[in-house]
C-alpha cells in the first residue's frame, strides 16, 4: 500500500507541545516477534503554551490497551499516532503496546540485529516504540525496566537493580526520544575506567559480539583521550557514573549518541593491526569523538525542532575536527576536511538537493543528513571563530553551556550568547544559516607603484526556492609573497560584507603573488585567474600549508582540463614543481600523499562543466590514467627512493606519523607500477603484515589490472571477517574500468555473502559503483539501471537508505542529453513505483525537479 500523501513541514509552523512529560517510565517485554512495551508517562498542562489537541506519535504499533490515572480510554486512532481527551491538569497515562522487532528491516525504531536487540531513534524512530510526543522539544527523565533472556541488558544513564532475567536503567538527565537507547544480547565487555577532573569515577565499556573482544583497545584509548580533551579545551566533563558503546553490524548511520549509551557502526569500533587500515583508525578516532562530544552539544543542550539540526551536529563536527587535528596534523586534517566538503557538500550546492544549513522545510526528515547540515554547518562555526576570535568564542561557548544547559535551543539562541558574549552583530552573519548555495568570490588584482589593491565581488546562483540571494559575511584570511619566496604580508583576515568590496596594501617594492583565502577561510568557490609561474611559487614557498597544497591541486585540475581540451602533454615545470614537492622530505610524509594525488573524476566534471564544457567521464578517466604515465615516467628515481625510505618497520603504529610515511609510500606505490608491472606491489601485497599495505597493494594492483589471483587470496584469507570482506567487495567495483563497472557489481550481488540488507554490505558494491565515476556514467545506462533496480528492492526494506543512495543520480544535468534522458527514464521509473516511501519519494522528487 502507497504511502499517505506525503505532508510538508515547515519551520514558520512550530508551535510548543502543551504539555510537559515529568516522568517517563518504560517496561520491556522483549520477545522477536511479540515485545510489549508497557509505557507510563507523568504529564501535565503548561499555561505557557496551551493547546487543545493531545497527540503521540505512534507507528506500526498494536495497542493493547490505554488509561489515564488507571480508567481505561479509547484514544482516536491514525497511521500517525493518537489522539485521546485529556484532563485540565496533571495526569498518568499508562499505554501498553505490541511490536515486532525481527520484522523491522528500517533499522528505525527496535529491531534486531543478527540475534541481538537495538534501537535507532533518531530522528522519529521512538514512534515505532511506543506513543509518544517524538520531537527533540520534549525532554524528560527516563527510567528503564528489561525483561528478556538476553546476558546483557543496557539502556540510557546509571545502572539500577538487576536480577535473573532483568535489568534497570535511569537517565537522571532530561533527553528527548530521540536519544533514547536499548541493547539486550549475548554481548562481551571490554572495560575500562575514567576519572573526570571533579574526581567523578566512569566505568568505560565497549560492548561487542563474542571474538571482537580483541578489537576495541584503540576505540577504548580514543574514548579517554576525547573525554580527557573535552574537559581541557571546553572545560565539560561527563555527568553519568558509566558510559557504555555497543558495536552492531546492521546500522543505517555511523554512530548514535544516545545519552550514556552510544550504538556504533561495528566498523568504526572494531580494529586490529591486521584488520583496520590506518583510515579506519583515524575515522575511528573521530567518529569516537563526535559522538562523546554530542553529551553536551546535543544531548544536554539539544536542538528544539529538526529544523535545527544543524545547532549540534555542525558544532559537534566542528569539534571532532579541532580534536583530531590536536591528535593529529591539523594542516592534513584541514586539507581532508575540504576535500570532503568539496566533493559531497559543494556537489549538493550545485544540484537540486541544495538548501541552507537551516532548512525552512522538509517532508522527510532523514533526508535532511546532509554535508550541508554537517560539514557546512561547521564551516560556519569555524567562520564564526574566525570573527569573534579565540578569547571571544571560548567566552561565547561557556555562556552557551551555561544559560541552555537543558535547552531545547535554536540558531537564534546560539547566534545570541555570541552577541552578548561578544558585543559584535550577527544579524548579517546569519545568512549562512538561512541561504542555500556556495558563494563565488572573485579576486581582482591592480598594482600600482607601491600599492596592491585587491577587489572582491562575491555572488551566489540561484538554488530550489532562493533565486536571489545577499551578500553575506565572508572572513578572507591572505598573505602576500615576494618573488623570491619571502613572505613580505603575514596572514590577516579580510572581512567581506558587501557584494564588492576593495582592500589596497601600500609599501611594497615590487607586485607580490596574493595567498588567498588560507586555511580555506570560508567556504566558498575562489574565481581567480592565477599564472602557472605564481602557482609554482605558492606550492614551493607558501606558509600557509593548505594553500601550498591548494597550488598544487590547482597546478594538476588545470593540468587535466588542459589535457582534455586539446593539450596533448603537461608543462613540464608542473612536472617539475610536484616532484620537487614528493622529494621535499622537510614536509609531512601525509601532506606529500595529498600533494600527489589527482583531482577526482567528479573534481574534473564539475571544474568541465563551470567552464561551460559537458564532461565526458570516461574521457576524465582516461586523461588521469595518461596523467599517472607521465608523472610515473619523469619521476622514477625520486618514486623509488621513497618507497624504500617511507618502509616503516617494527611493531604496527595507528599514530599520524608512521601513517603518514604508510600513505605517501602506497601514493608512490601507485607511480611505481606503472612503471615496472606490477612486481613490487605484489611484492608488497605478499608481505604486508598490516591490513594498510595489503589493501593498498590490492588497490593499485587491481587499478592496474594486475589482481590476477590477488583478490583470491585476499578473499581465502579473510573470508571470515565481515569488515575486512566489506572493503573486498567495494574495491572491486570502485577500481572497476569503465565498460565493466556494473557487470563487476551484477556479479558480486550474486556472491553468497551478498547481504543486500545489511547496509554495510550494501553499500560496499551499491555505492562502490556509484563511487567509480567513469564506470557508473558509462554511456550505455548500465550502471543507471543496476542502481534504479536496487534503489526499487530497498526501499521496500530499508528506505532511509535508499533515499541516501538515490544522490548518486543529483549531477545527472552535467552530462550530455543521452545520459540525461537514461537517467530520467530510473528516476521516472522509481517516482512511479507502487508504494514508493516517503524517504526515497522525496529524493526523487527533488533530484527530478532540476
Amino acid at each position: 500500500m502507497k504511502d499517505a500523501v506525503p505532508q510538508t513541514i515547515y519551520l514558520s509552523d512550530y508551535k510548543p507541545f502543551g504539555w510537559s512529560i515529568d516522568q517517563v517510565d518504560l517496561t520491556f517485554h522483549l520477545h522477536p516477534t511479540e515485545t510489549r512495551v508497557v509505557s507510563r508517562m507523568e504529564i501535565s498542562p503548561r499555561a505557557d503554551a496551551p493547546c487543545d489537541r493531545f497527540f503521540l506519535h505512534g507507528k506500526d504499533l498494536t495497542l493493547i490497551r490505554a488509561e489515564i490515572d488507571g480508567v481505561t480510554i479509547t484514544p482516536n486512532m491514525s497511521p500517525e499516532g493518537m489522539t485521546c481527551d485529556v484532563p485540565d491538569r496533571a495526569f498518568t497515562l499508562i499505554t501498553e503496546v505490541q511490536i515486532n522487532p525481527e520484522a523491522n528491516t528500517s533499522l528505525n525504531g527496535l529491531y534486531m540485529s543478527n540475534g541481538m536487540y537495538c534501537t535507532q531513534c533518531e530522528a522519529e524512530g521512538f514512534r515505532k516504540i511506543t506513543y509518544y510526543p517524538d520531537r527533540p522539544d520534549v525532554m524528560a527523565p527516563f527510567h528503564v525496566r528489561i525483561e528478556g533472556d538476553a546476558p546483557v541488558l543496557l539502556s540510557n544513564g546509571n545502572p539500577g537493580a538487576t536480577g535473573d532475567g532483568w535489568a534497570e536503567w535511569s537517565d537522571p538527565w532530561v533527553k528527548p526520544a530521540y536519544l533514547f537507547a536499548l541493547v539486550a544480547g549475548d554481548l562481551v565487555a571490554h572495560s575500562d575506567h575514567f576519572t573526570t577532573a571533579s574526581g567523578l569515577d566512569v566505568d568505560l565499556n565497549i560492548y561487542v559480539r563474542p571474538g571482537d573482544e580483541d578489537k576495541c583497545d584503540y576505540a577504548m584509548a580514543a574514548l579517554i583521550r576525547s573525554m580527557r580533551w573535552d574537559e581541557e579545551v571546553y572545560g565539560r566533563e561527563y555527568d553519568l557514573s558509566v558510559f557504555n558503546i555497543v558495536a552492531v553490524d546492521d546500522f543505517n548511520m555511523g554512530a548514535m549518541e544516545n545519552k550514556g549509551l552510544n550504538i556504533f557502526n561495528s566498523k568504526y569500533v572494531l580494529a586490529s593491526p591486521q584488520t583496520a587500515t590506518d583510515r579506519d583508525y583515524e575515522l575511528i578516532e573521530g567518529i569516537i569523538a563526535h559522538e562523546y562530544f554530542h553529551n553536551w552539544t546535543g544531548n544536554r543542550i539539544t536542538c528544539r525542532d529538526w529544523f535545527q539540526l544543524c545547532l549540534k551536529e555542525g558544532l559537534t563536527v566542528f569539534r571532532d575536527q579541532q580534536f583530531s587535528g590536536d591528535m593529529r596534523s591539523h594542516p592534513v586534517k584541514r586539507i581532508d576536511d575540504v576535500l570532503a566538503l568539496r566533493g559531497r557538500q559543494f556537489r549538493e550546492d550545485a544540484g537540486p538537493l541544495a538548501h541552507p544549513v537551516r532548512p525552512e522545510e522538509y517532508i522527510e526528515i532523514n533526508n535532511f543528513y546532509t554535508a550541508t547540515v554537517y560539514e557546512k554547518g561547521a564551516e560556519v562555526i569555524g567562520m564564526l571563530k574566525t570573527l569573534v576570535g579565540d578569547a571571544g568564542y571560548a567566552k561565547a561557548l561557556d555562556l552557551y553551556f551555561d544559560r541552555h544547559d537543558g535547552d531545547a535551543a535554536t540558531i537564534e539562541d546560539w547566534l545570541k550568547v555570541f552577541q552578548d558574549a561578544t558585543g559584535r552583530d550577527l544579524t548579517q552573519f546569519a545568512l549562512w544559516y538561512a541561504q542555500a548555495g556556495t558563494p563565488r568570490l572573485k579576486v581582482d588584482e591592480r598594482f600600482d607603484g607601491d600599492t596592491l589593491t585587491l577587489t572582491f565581488t562575491q555572488s551566489t546562483a540561484p538554488t530550489p526556492g532562493q533565486p536571489d540571494k545577499s551578500p553575506q559575511v565572508i572572513p578572507v584570511a591572505l598573505g602576500l609573497i615576494a618573488a623570491d619566496g619571502t613572505e613580505v604580508l603575514p596572514t590577516n583576515v579580510v572581512e567581506l560584507t558587501d557584494a564588492t568590496q576593495s582592500v589596497s596594501y601600500s609599501g611594497l617594492s615590487e607586485q607580490p603573488v596574493l595567498s588567498v583565502l588560507r586555511g580555506f577561510s570560508a567556504p566558498v568557490i575562489l574565481d581567480r585567474t592565477v599564472s602557472t609561474s605564481d602557482r609554482i611559487l605558492l606550492l614551493a614557498h607558501d606558509t600557509d600549508p593548505f594553500n601550498r597544497w591548494e597550488a598544487g591541486r590547482a597546478l594538476s585540475k588545470d593540468t587535466l582540463v588542459a589535457m582534455l581540451t586539446g593539450q596533448t602533454a603537461p608543462d613540464p615545470t608542473y612536472l617539475e614543481a610536484l616532484l620537487r614537492v614528493a622529494a621535499d622530505d622537510s614536509l609531512d610524509p601525509a601532506f606529500r600523499s595529498l600533494a600527489l594525488s589527482l583531482p577526482s573524476q567528479d573534481d574534473i566534471a564539475q571544474t568541465l562543466f563551470d567552464g561551460g564544457i559537458t564532461p565526458d567521464p570516461t574521457a576524465i578517466y582516461g586523461a588521469r590514467n595518461d596523467l599517472g604515465k607521465v608523472i610515473a615516467a619523469a619521476g622514477t628515481d625520486v618514486f623509488e627512493r621513497l618507497y624504500d625510505a617511507m618502509a616503516v618497520s617494527g611493531t604496527y603504529d595507528p599514530a599520524a606519523g608512521p601513517a603518514g610515511k604508510r600513505a605517501l609510500r602506497l601514493s608512490v606505490l601507485g607511480f611505481v607500477t606503472k612503471i615496472d608491472g606490477g612486481a613490487q606491489a605484489r611484492a608488497l601485497f605478499d608481505a604486508a603484515d598490516n591490513m594498510t599495505e595489503q589493501l593498498g597493494a590490492l588497490s593499485v594492483l587491481i587499478s592496474n589490472d594486475l589482481a590476477n589471483d590477488a583478490l583470491a587470496a585476499f578473499a581465502a584469507q579473510w573470508g571470515h571477517d565481515r569488515l575486512v570482506m566489506d572493503k573486498w567487495f567495494a574495491l572491486q567495483v570502485m577500481l572497476a574500468a569503465p565498460g565493466g563497472a556494473a557487470q563487476v557489481a551484477q556479479d558480486l550481488t550474486r556472491h553468497p555473502d551478498f547481504n543486500w540488507k545489511n547496509p554495510n554490505r550494501f553499500r560496499s558494491v551499491i555505492g562502490g559503483l556509484t563511487g567509480n565515476a567513469a564506470g557508473f556514467h558509462d554511456p550505455t545506462g548500465a550502471a543507471y539501471a543496476f542502481l534504479g533496480d536496487w534503489l526499487w528492492k530497498l526501499d521496500e526494506v530499508n528506505p532511509q537508505t535508499a533515499a541516501r543512495m538515490s544522490t548518486a543520480f543529483e549531477t545527472w544535468k552535467r552530462y550530455d542529453a543521452d545520459r540525461q534522458d537514461l537517467i530520467r527514464a530510473q528516476l521516472e521509473r522509481l517516482q512511479a513505483k507502487p508504494g514508493l516511501s516517503r524517504d526515497l519519494g522525496e529524493m526523487v522528487g527533488r533530484i527530478l525537479s532540476a
